[in-house]
Formats: C-alpha cells, structure tokens, sequence
C-alpha cells in the first residue's frame, strides 16, 4: 500500500461513504455502511459504483460500547476483528485489532479534548461549517508486540466533507496494513457517530 492512504467521508449523504485513496491518488476502495440496521454492517467495495463487494464489517450485537466487529472477504473467509474496549473509550477512543483471536494492534486517541471541542464547535449555526478546518483528531495505531507506533491517522482542514490520513511511521506486512486500514475505516465510522 503506498502511504499515505487519504478516507474522504461525504457529509451531504444519506448514509456514510467513504472514498480511500493511496498516495499516488488510486482508489483502494469505497465504503458504504447501510442504512437503518439495529447491527452496524458495512460493505467495502473495488469501485465507486459498488458493482463488486470485496469486504464486509459486520457487528456482533446491537448497540453496544464494547461490540467487536468482523471483517471477512467477500467470501466469507474472517480477516480479523476490531474491538471497542468498553468503558475505556468513553472518554477516549480505544480500540483493538485482532487476527486469529490474537490482539495485533490497538487504536487510540492521541488528545480527546480535540474531538471534544470539535463535536462542540460543529454543532455551532456558520461556525460549525468552519470546524473541519480549525480542530483535528488524532489516533496512534501501535502494535502490540513490538509498543512501536505502526500508523498516525489524523483529520485534515477540509470544508463540506471529512478528510482523514493515515501516514505509516514503521513497517506492516501488506495484510497487517489491509487489516488496519479496515480496521481504521470502522473505528472512524464509529467515532464520527459519537461526534
């Protein structure tokens, strides 16, 4: 994957879609999490006309603050899972990817009171519009064996939609960087809910 990977959120659609990006501006995929589902389920397709699914992230109960979310290929093959940690992302965001029934990396919030203030001035008439360009959340993706801090993902000033990027501070193994970046996909999709 050539980094750094660049997730484009619609704000002005019914549901969220995602377009991602590469570094050299390919398109990876694109993401459209369905409407009006007690469990959240997303689909990951090849191309923005989402003619051909290629993952699909399904959550393992109804609203729940600790309910992990499969990933799987588009035949069914499990990828891995991503985990919210209960209690512990209330305040900020923590989250774990596994593979195997093993953790291989965690996701946390690098500065809460950012996405607080963000939530906050968003909800501001005229000021909210600005709101993408002043306040920028950040999350740390480090692996659990090494501690070392693998990716950095952080919105980016953008007006009218949502833009994130994920840089790569220390080397994955390509399914490593897939699983990550699935799992990045879902953790955003669940902290942009939360405000």
């Amino acid at each position: 994957m050539n980094f750094p990977v660049e997730l484009r959120f619609k704000l002005l659609a019914l549901s969220a879609q995602i377009a991602v990006r590469d570094g050299m501006g390919h398109l990876l995929c694109h993401v459209k999490q369905k409407m009006f589902k007690l469990k959240e389920e997303v689909t990951v397709f090849a191309d923005e006309a989402h003619a051909k699914p290629i993952y699909h992230i399904k959550a393992d109960r109804v609203i729940d603050i600790s309910a992990q979310y499969a990933i799987e290929d588009h035949s069914g093959r499990p990828l891995g899972v991503v985990k919210r940690l209960g209690m512990r992302s209330l305040w900020r965001a923590h989250y774990e990817i596994h593979r195997a029934g093993q953790p291989l990396l965690t996701v946390r919030e690098e500065n809460p009171w950012v996405k607080v203030a963000d939530g906050f001035v968003s909800s501001i008439p005229i000021l909210g519009a600005f709101a993408g360009y002043m306040l920028h959340p950040a999350y740390r993706v480090t692996r659990v064996d090494t501690g070392a801090v693998a990716l950095r993902v952080q919105k980016r000033p953008a007006l009218f939609e949502g833009v994130y990027r994920i840089d790569s501070l220390s080397a994955l193994s390509q399914e490593d960087e897939l699983l990550a970046t699935l799992g990045i996909l879902m953790m955003l999709l669940l902290e942009r809910q939360r405000g």
